[in-house]
């Protein structure tokens, strides 16, 4: 597995958060400090899982939370390109459809 990084970029509409790697307990702090950064700049939030490998509950925690606070401040949080093993976890869930713009997750974009 790939060290977890998240890299933050501003787009014309929205910040991209790109994460690489495990998104597990052991980076639960980290992912929640980076998502809740990106929502704090900007109302609308898209985050990459192209190279996300693994998904546990924690990081879904830190999805759905970044996701609640998102809203709370009137904006949304996104995820695209979920694949393999982590679209699985995210469509099993149910959190696939809460943050995806069309509703599906499996490797669909945005």
């Amino acid at each position: 597995m790939a060290e977890f990084a998240a890299t933050v970029s501003d787009g014309p509409e929205h910040v991209r958060v790109a994460l690489v790697g495990a998104c597990d307990l052991a980076v639960r702090d980290q992912l929640s400090e980076a998502l809740l950064a990106a929502v704090d700049r900007c109302d609308t939030v898209v985050v990459d899982l192209t190279a996300v490998d693994f998904l546990d509950s924690s990081g879904l925690h830190g999805l759905v939370a970044a996701h609640r606070a998102a809203v709370a401040r009137g904006g949304r949080l996104f995820v695209e390109n979920p694949t393999g093993s982590v679209a699985a976890v995210l469509d099993l869930t149910g959190v696939g459809g809460l943050l995806s713009r069309n509703g599906q997750t499996g490797g669909q974009t945005s």
